[in-house]
């Protein structure tokens, strides 16, 4: 849960550095919040797929800039 969607003070989950740039890249905070707001939401989003196949070939120590560049806004 984003901290700027209430998430301050609750769970905290650890994550490479590499897919928590994903995950931004990806979605909105407010996404985050409403849609994607466990590691489980976050597995199964079909818009983070292709990203898991692809880092899941990757050493633990591996990193690299996210592709996506800035989402697109609705």
């Amino acid at each position: 849960m984003p901290k700027l969607k209430g998430g301050k003070g609750g769970p905290v989950v650890l994550l490479h550095q590499i897919c928590h740039n994903e995950i931004h890249a990806r979605f909105t905070e407010a996404e985050l919040a409403r849609e994607a707001n466990t590691p489980e939401a976050l597995r199964a989003d079909p818009r983070m797929q292709g990203f898991l196949k692809w880092v899941a070939k990757r050493p633990p120590t591996f990193h690299s800039r996210s592709a996506g560049g800035r989402r697109k806004r609705r």
